[in-house]
């Protein structure tokens, strides 16, 4: 019998820069709706947001990281506290996470 351990903090960074990565990208409305019907509203309208933000960053610095990197520990935060609310929720952000929405 094999049991499968979850290393919570793990998924949750690894998801922020999925996230990020996929708000960015061109399926940026297809990834957010898929994590609508996962996650709920509050992450739908928080990875428009991120888009939204990315969009404008990239357009007033040329795109400079540092924009990014400050939306994924937004979104690790934001995870953090969505998981410790619902750990259940924990297999529905690492399916999002694996998806490989592009940028």
């Amino acid at each position: 019998m094999s049991t499968h351990v979850i290393h919570q903090p793990r998924v949750i960074w690894d998801a922020a820069r999925a996230f990020v990565q996929a708000a960015s990208g061109p399926s940026h409305h297809e990834f957010a709706s898929a994590a609508y019907h996962r996650l709920g509203p509050e992450i739908f309208e928080a990875l428009l947001a991120t888009h939204d933000y990315l969009v404008a960053e990239a357009a007033r610095t040329g795109g400079d990281r540092s924009a990014t990197d400050l939306e994924a520990g937004k979104w690790r935060i934001r995870l953090e506290e969505l998981l410790r609310a619902q750990p259940e929720l924990t297999d529905q952000v690492r399916d999002l996470t694996s998806k490989g929405f592009e940028s």
